[in-house]
């Protein structure tokens, strides 16, 4: 049996950790804190997180990193985005050799703009083909209730894109597999922003015409930005760009969705972020991505607009979705 382990306790890394068990795969998950670890291995519950899952029994978690990932041929990751570094450095002396990395962060990491892959290889030394992402519409509560979805595995090493999506399909779960790096981490990231912008919006009272034109306008924005990476067209219009986008957008479960909710219901950033009971990465990474796209010529005026929010620049009710078109840009229907 394929031994992993999942570094984070939060929805998103139990729930993936659920999602390798019932694929028959033996999974250790690190939970920051003892007793939530104990909660996981004793009671089979996260109430923290997700509250009325029963977690499988051959789920075991630990406080502790090195024994979490003794031994294991993948270590999924899903730590919020700017402790990867930190937590990276002390997984990387214990992991296997042989070990590949799985990011399963939607973020950009503050100060060098880097991918969570790009953080993977800067800290672990390790090549292009030991290390994978996963993106796509991924609404933890509703995978945890085992309503069915699809995801992308990817790397761009065929063999390592392929274990990965296999040691992860269940009849619920189905993994697909792609070989853009670059596109499946921005579209993960970048729908984030758009959801911001849409929560925002919401939170206004503005209704699905305004929230329709910010989608809209907000693939282009993230397409452009992710072609001026290098990524291809179509992931963003596949899973991790515009299914991922949806999701992200039109569900109350998604926290970045939340976050631009209560930023035009009035609530200032430092309210939001105490209200949030987990990190809602699009918040974090507006500022380098704005910085990632000045330094291509990229304009994203939605993003741009978001960030104005959160600076108390901009009153939520100002959000504009179609400054987002040039005037002179021709427009289909």
């Amino acid at each position: 049996m394929t031994r992993v382990a999942v570094i984070g306790a939060g929805s998103w890394g139990t729930t993936f950790a659920k999602v390798l068990a019932d694929a028959g795969t033996d999974v250790t998950i690190w939970a920051r804190r003892a007793e939530l670890a104990k909660e996981i291995s004793e009671s089979r519950r996260n109430s923290d997180y997700l509250p009325g899952i029963n977690l499988p029994s051959s789920l075991h978690a630990t406080p502790s990193l090195a024994e979490a990932v003794a031994g294991a041929e993948a270590i999924y990751l899903a730590v919020p985005s700017q402790t990867l570094r930190e937590n990276l450095a002390e997984i990387a002396p214990v992991a296997d050799a042989g070990a590949v990395y799985v990011s399963l962060m939607k973020g950009v990491e503050s100060g060098t703009g880097h991918r969570m892959s790009q953080v993977i290889a800067d800290v672990t030394g390790v090549g292009e083909d030991r290390i994978a992402v996963v993106s796509g519409p991924n609404l933890a509560l509703e995978i945890a209730k085992e309503q069915p979805t699809a995801a992308v595995a990817s790397s761009t090493d065929a063999e390592t894109a392929a274990e990965i999506a296999k040691q992860a399909t269940t009849p619920y779960f189905r993994m697909f597999v792609n070989y853009d790096v670059v596109g499946t981490e921005f579209g993960g990231v970048l729908k984030n922003l758009i959801a911001v912008a849409v929560g925002i919006a919401d939170g206004v009272g503005y209704g699905e015409n305004t929230k329709a034109s910010i989608i809209t306008r907000g693939l282009a924005e993230i397409s452009a930005f992710a072609a001026a990476f290098g990524a291809e067209p179509q992931t963003m219009a596949g899973l991790a760009g515009l299914g991922d986008l949806i999701a992200t957008c039109e569900s109350p479960l998604s926290r970045n969705n939340t976050a631009g909710r209560l930023l035009g219901q009035g609530f200032g950033l430092d309210d939001v972020v105490r209200r949030m009971n987990q990190t809602a990465e699009g918040i974090q990474a507006v500022t380098p991505v704005l910085e990632l796209a000045a330094s291509k010529g990229v304009s994203m005026p939605i993003v741009l607009q978001v960030q104005q929010v959160l600076r108390g620049e901009l009153d939520p009710a100002e959000l504009a979705p179609h400054l987002a078109t040039d005037s002179d840009e021709p427009q289909g229907e």
